[in-house]
């Protein structure tokens, strides 16, 4: 049955996703904040779609953590559950992703005008120059800026080496740095078709201090958000039903 309720996910998903793609070009041409709340209208669909055809909730914890205003949220990145839930918790999160995105068709498009911040990971130190004005940008705006500083979804209980953008945006904006860890993946694979039911629980952690040399807040940042996502895994909900499957795959 679980292969069954994603692929109708799957299905009802990409009619969703189309209707909203196509209807809502003409707000294209409008300001920014406008494409923002087309993606959460997307975003909060697609959430709903997955707890009723799938089974999977989600929980949110530590929000008293999380600053009103500008912020920088670090997290772990296992599922492209990821990408979709911030949208439903913060006014106006914005991105920093790979540049590939912005050329796929439609989706690239809005990407770009909701002021997302794309970066050539191949380009190094460039890619650092370009991504912390654009940055500093949007955080002047008010926004939430949304980095995984890994780079690439992780299975769960690994954590990849953080890339150094994390730390060039903790030195040059004069705003919290909130960690984020998550369990998402036991739930949505990385690339994986199948949603397996549960709820994923998402926990913002305590602001990182200012002042910190990179070497201390790359430790610092790594060690909580690691210990954080090992104990969330550990303590995760999934029906006694989805265990047998979640075993065979290697994930617990």
């Amino acid at each position: 049955m679980t292969g069954v309720r994603s692929g109708i996910f799957a299905v009802v998903a990409c009619l969703w996703t189309g209707l909203l793609f196509i209807v809502g070009l003409p707000i294209l041409l409008l300001p920014r904040r406008f494409v923002q709340g087309l993606a959460r209208l997307w975003t909060r669909g697609l959430l709903v779609l997955l707890a009723c055809i799938c089974g999977l909730n989600y929980r949110i914890i530590g929000g008293e953590h999380l600053p009103a205003g500008p912020v920088i949220i670090a997290a772990n990145h296992q599922s492209a559950w990821d990408t979709l839930v911030f949208h439903a918790l913060l006014p106006d999160p914005v991105f920093v992703l790979k540049r590939e995105l912005l050329r796929v068709p439609f989706l690239g498009w809005y990407l770009s005008r909701a002021g997302n911040i794309a970066i050539d990971r191949r380009a190094g130190f460039r890619a650092l120059k370009l991504m912390v004005p654009h940055a500093r940008r949007r955080l002047g705006e008010g926004a939430q800026v949304i980095v995984f500083p890994e780079g690439v979804r992780a299975a769960p209980g690994e954590l990849q080496p953080f890339q150094p953008g994390i730390a060039a945006l903790y030195r040059a904006a004069a705003v919290p740095l909130v960690p984020v860890a998550l369990n998402s993946g036991l739930f949505w694979r990385r690339r994986s078709f199948t949603k397996h039911a549960g709820q994923i629980t998402l926990e913002f952690l305590p602001p990182l201090p200012g002042g910190l040399d990179r070497e201390a807040f790359m430790t610092e940042l790594a060690g909580r958000i690691g210990a954080a996502a090992s104990r969330l895994a550990a303590a995760a909900t999934i029906e006694p039903a989805e265990k047998g499957d979640l075993k065979a795959s290697g994930r617990l």
